[in-house]
């Protein structure tokens, strides 16, 4: 008898398996290849994904003059480490300070800088989300995990068709001497919404 009895892996949802079906179909009439499918979903998980932002974000923490040219000129300035932000109408990045913190927001639809942070989270598209964070910030990002204090400033930014934002976060203490590519691992997607901090290193108080 299998040891697996009993633990059957749960049955796709009603979107998962539409999506199924239809890969299915298209691979069929021979319009698509599961290779190809497989070849974007990596993409979008390892490349396009956050992964292209948490890059922006540690060379911008380790290279002062990047950092000037990605606050004052972000689409060129993203160019730079290999991004092509060619659905953005204009790219803007905006600071955390100790005095300020940035959250972003589109509160007509789900206007998104894919490109550098890859696919919206659902939250991010939710009605809630867009219409209390630009009433109630504080209480929102507090909801969230995230508790800012009374003296520090919190700015919502809305993205539009034309503007996109995205959070250039405030590096960790302890983070001093880390690599490039080591910061690179500690920076979120949440961190570059505005709706979290980057973690210190494992092993930082």
């Amino acid at each position: 008898m299998s040891s697996d009895q009993g633990h059957h892996p749960a049955p796709p949802s009603d979107l998962a398996a539409r999506t199924l079906a239809l890969e299915s179909l298209l691979v069929e009439k021979g319009l698509l290849t599961h290779d190809a499918v497989d070849r974007v979903i990596d993409a979008f998980e390892h490349d396009i994904g956050p992964m292209r932002g948490a890059r922006v974000v540690a060379r911008a923490w380790v290279d002062p003059q990047f950092k000037r040219r990605l606050l004052t000129s972000a689409r060129d300035a993203v160019r730079e480490v290999g991004i092509e932000a060619a659905a953005v109408h204009e790219l803007a990045v905006v600071e955390n300070t100790p005095q300020v913190h940035n959250v972003i927001v589109c509160t007509l639809c789900s206007c998104y800088p894919w490109d550098v942070l890859g696919l919206p989270p659902a939250w991010y598209k939710s009605a809630p989300y867009r219409s209390r964070v630009v009433l109630e910030p504080r209480t929102v990002l507090a909801e969230m995990g995230l508790s800012v204090p009374p003296a520090v400033d919190v700015r919502v930014w809305d993205s539009s068709a034309d503007m996109r934002y995205m959070v250039l976060p405030e590096r960790p203490v302890g983070s001093e001497g880390m690599t490039e590519e080591e910061l690179t691992a500690l920076v979120t997607r949440d961190a570059m919404i505005g709706v979290a901090r980057v973690a210190s290193p494992a092993g930082v108080a």
